[in-house]
């Protein structure tokens, strides 16, 4: 779990592990954007769908393969309040130099701050959890077309890397590759390569 301060325009944020009562408030994201999913990912049109989506996500941070935030806001009384985004770390096996991070955010919460913020967060989390044991870059990939995607990349020093060629039906379109790099540990050390 972590918190990111508010900031004058910008609510705090809450990260934590998705719950089974986060259902309701995923599938009504969902609802209010249908068309939002990323490519490749299952529809939430309803509450059932949205508690077998945070089973999944709890399955994978148990099996150590996928470690999925819900990002909420936090109220001025320090209590949860709506639910305004995702980030995931996917694929950070102890010992391997890179991982995938991705996010989405809700309708209501777009064009805020919100997605760059909360996944400076997660990639601080990422690096400091995994880079002991061989982290040494994150990659975050998105469409070409997907320009908000870009821009919460450049935000986040996720510096461009190169273009992948199409790959339906995950990816129907070419996309970029973005990279953010382990920051030096103390003393100057760099994290060991795998």
């Amino acid at each position: 779990m972590a918190t990111v301060t508010a900031t004058a325009t910008t609510p705090a944020l809450l990260l934590r592990s998705w719950r089974e009562d986060d259902a309701a408030a995923l599938a009504e994201g969902h609802r209010d954007d249908p068309t939002e999913a990323p490519p490749g990912a299952p529809a939430i049109r309803n509450e059932t769908e949205g508690l077998r989506w945070i089973h999944l996500q709890q399955q994978a941070w148990t099996a150590g393969t996928r470690y999925a935030f819900a990002v909420l806001e936090t109220r001025p009384d320090d209590s949860e309040g709506a639910l305004l985004a995702h980030v995931v770390l996917k694929d950070a096996a102890p010992g391997s130099s890179s991982a995938e991070v991705g996010y989405w955010t809700a309708p209501r919460a777009r064009g805020r701050g919100i997605a760059p913020r909360a996944l400076e967060t997660l990639t601080t989390w990422a690096f400091t959890t995994f880079a002991p044991t061989g982290l040494t870059h994150l990659n975050l990939l998105h469409q070409v077309t997907n320009l908000a995607s870009c821009r919460v990349a450049q935000k986040t020093d996720y510096a461009y890397s190169h273009t992948l060629p199409p790959c339906p039906p995950m990816y129907p379109q070419e996309g970029h590759v973005h990279v953010a790099r382990a920051p030096a540990r103390p003393g100057g050390a760099q994290p060991r390569r795998a």
